[in-house]
């Protein structure tokens, strides 16, 4: 895809632009892809290629840009400007925060024109019971297996286990109690799946949450500490 876009000649200078006659500077461009090209187009090539959050970190490092030379603040600022680039041509695309990385979605108000696109793919789509199951995990993590059951009323052993092999749900820890029962959370592929950054963004999760409920802390494998409640950077 072209994008038409003009970048601040000062954001190419702090991604390390190449001069013309540097043997120094050609030298060091296989460390630096496309180094001749504005830092902005080269950090939505990556965006546009992956289908997976890319951290600003990682960008920083696939495009070869130093600490020295201001680590990650070049990329941010590239993906500012990209944005407001596409807002003021009317883009039907944007960069957003998801999981933990950047990754190019398309706005909300096309959401009907992808669901007649992929509505054919009605394999691929969790079935009632796994979304409820989902939400479950999701909002009272770590949870177990018990628990889930209790809330849903019928044995959920079949469905946790179709979510952990769509990587939506993983083994958190075990429980600090008799036979030391594995407590479920959701994972980073969970987040990338429903365009979610953090847990925090989670719709309502405070209210959904039940009131005073104190889920049984994990504890690592050896027996040492006891893990946070409720994960804040699921993997």
């Amino acid at each position: 895809m072209e994008v038409d876009l003009e970048v601040p000649t000062d954001l190419c200078e702090e991604a390390g632009g190449v001069s013309d006659d540097s043997d120094d500077t050609q030298a060091a461009l296989p460390h630096r892809p496309s180094a001749e090209q504005p830092l902005a187009l080269r950090v939505e090539a990556l965006l546009m290629a992956t289908d997976r959050p890319l951290s600003d970190g990682r960008i920083a490092e696939l495009l070869g840009i130093s600490l020295e030379e201001g680590g990650t603040r070049p990329v941010r600022a590239a993906i500012e400007s990209l944005n407001a680039h596409y807002l003021e041509s009317g883009r039907s695309f944007r960069v957003e925060q998801v999981a933990g990385g950047r990754q190019i979605l398309t706005r909300p108000e096309f959401g009907p024109i992808l669901h007649q696109l992929h509505q054919a793919k009605t394999q691929s789509r969790l079935t009632p019971a796994a979304l409820e199951t989902l939400a479950i995990v999701a909002y009272r993590q770590p949870v177990l297996r018990s628990d889930i059951e209790s809330i849903r009323g019928v044995a959920s052993g079949e469905v946790l286990r179709g979510l952990m092999e769509r990587r939506l749900v993983k083994i958190v820890g075990r429980a600090e109690e008799l036979g030391r029962p594995m407590l479920y959370g959701t994972t980073r592929e969970f987040l990338r799946v429903f365009g979610l950054a953090t847990l925090s963004d989670l719709p309502q999760a405070k209210e959904l949450r039940a009131p005073g409920l104190s889920p049984a802390r994990p504890r690592d494998e050896d027996g040492g500490a006891s893990a946070p409640p409720i994960p804040t950077d699921p993997e």
